[in-house]
C-alpha cells in the first residue's frame, strides 16, 4: 500500500477526504486466508486424534478445498500489488520485524503443504479416483509416510495464518482503529468460525454436523466477547480512539457493522445453532450462510473503515 501524506490542498481526489489505497482485494485475501485457516485447523486437529473416518468432512472434505481457496485469495492478493512482477521479493529476505514477512514466509509454508495434505485425502473422498502420472502417486505414498509431521505442522501454520490476518492490520499504527493488539485473535477465532461453517455445508452427517455446530457456538461467543472488548479498549484509550471507535456507534460505520456483522453474521446464526441442537431448528445450511456472509463483511468493513481513520485529522 502506497499512501501519500499532504498538507494542503484538501480537494486531490481519492486522498481527502478519505484515503482509501486497499479495495476489495485485501479483505477477499483476508477472509480466505481465515477461512483456509479454519480448515486446516480443524482436519489435521480431528485426523491426529484418529477421528478421519467418523468426521469425514472436516477431516477430508474440507481439506480438498483448502488449497483452492488460498490460491484464490493469494491471486487477489496479487491484484492489489502496484508491481506485480517484484512479487519475489517477499522471499529474498526475512524480516523480522515485518508482519508482512512473517505473513508471506507462513504462506510460502502452508500453501504447498495444504496440495499434499489435499492430496493425501483425495483418494478416501473419491474411492475410484487414479492419479493421472505414476510420479504423483509417488509423491502421495511419500507424503502418507508423513502424514503426521504435515498435519503438526500444518496445524501450527493455519494458527499461524489466522492471526497473522489481523496482525497485519494492527501493524499498521497509523490507523487508529486497526491499532488493537485485539485484531489478531478476533480474526482467527474468526477465521475458525467460518472454517466450520464451511464444513458444515459439505457434511451429510448429523453426529458432524451437531459437534460442529456446537464448536459455531462456542466460536462465536468468543467472536462477541473480542469484539466488545476491542471498543471498550477504543473507549478507554485516547481521544484519537474513541474518535475511531465513533465510526462504529453513531458514525457512517455503525448500521453495516451492527447490523449485518454482529446482528445477522453473529447473533442470528448463534441463535439458530443453538436452537438446531435443541432439536428445534433443522437448516444448517442457514446459519452456515449467514456465518461466512458475517466473517467477510467483518474484514471488508474494518478495511475501509481502518482507511477512513486517521491521527492526522
Amino acid at each position: 500500500m502506497r499512501e501519500l501524506t499532504i498538507t494542503s490542498g484538501r480537494n486531490m481526489a481519492h486522498i481527502d477526504p478519505s484515503l482509501s489505497i486497499w479495495g476489495w482485494e485485501i479483505p477477499v485475501y483476508l477472509f480466505l486466508g481465515g477461512l483456509v485457516a479454519g480448515l486446516l485447523f480443524f482436519s489435521t486437529l480431528y485426523y491426529l486424534r484418529g477421528k478421519a473416518d467418523e468426521l469425514p468432512a472436516i477431516v477430508r472434505k474440507g481439506a480438498l478445498f483448502a488449497p483452492g481457496l488460498l490460491a484464490l485469495g493469494l491471486f487477489a492478493l496479487f491484484l492489489d500489488l502496484e508491481y506485480k512482477l517484484h512479487v519475489f521479493r517477499f522471499y529474498t529476505n526475512i524480516r523480522l520485524e515485518s508482519p508482512m514477512s512473517w505473513g508471506s514466509w507462513t504462506l510460502g509454508v502452508i500453501f504447498p503443504l495444504s496440495v499434499l495434505w489435499a492430496m493425501i485425502h483425495i483418494p478416501h473422498v473419491f474411492p475410484n479416483w487414479r492419479w493421472p502420472a505414476a510420479w504423483l502417486e509417488q509423491v502421495v505414498d511419500f507424503a502418507k509416510k508423513y502424514d503426521r509431521l504435515i498435519a503438526w505442522i500444518l496445524m501450527v501454520y493455519s494458527t499461524l495464518l489466522g492471526i497473522y490476518t489481523g496482525i497485519l492490520l494492527s501493524a499498521f499504527n497509523a490507523r487508529p482503529i486497526w491499532n488493537s493488539a485485539i485484531l489478531g485473535p478476533l480474526f482467527l477465532v474468526s477465521g475458525l468460525s467460518t472454517g466450520v461453517a464451511f464444513i458444515l455445508l459439505l457434511s451429510k452427517n448429523e453426529k458432524e454436523k451437531h459437534l460442529l455446530s456446537k464448536i459455531d457456538v462456542m466460536a462465536i461467543a468468543v467472536e462477541i466477547f473480542l469484539i466488545i472488548h476491542l471498543f471498550m479498549g477504543f473507549l478507554a484509550s485516547t481521544q484519537i480512539h474513541i474518535d475511531a471507535a465513533k465510526l462504529f456507534l453513531g458514525g457512517p460505520y455503525t448500521a453495516p457493522f451492527w447490523v449485518f456483522v454482529v446482528g445477522l453474521g453473529l447473533l442470528t446464526p448463534m441463535l439458530l445453532e443453538m436452537l438446531e441442537l435443541r432439536g428445534k431448528f433443522f437448516a444448517a445450511k442457514i446459519p452456515a450462510l449467514l456465518v461466512l456472509m458475517g466473517g467477510f463483511l467483518l474484514r471488508y468493513i474494518l478495511v475501509n473503515a481502518g482507511q477512513f481513520s486517521r491521527w492526522s485529522y
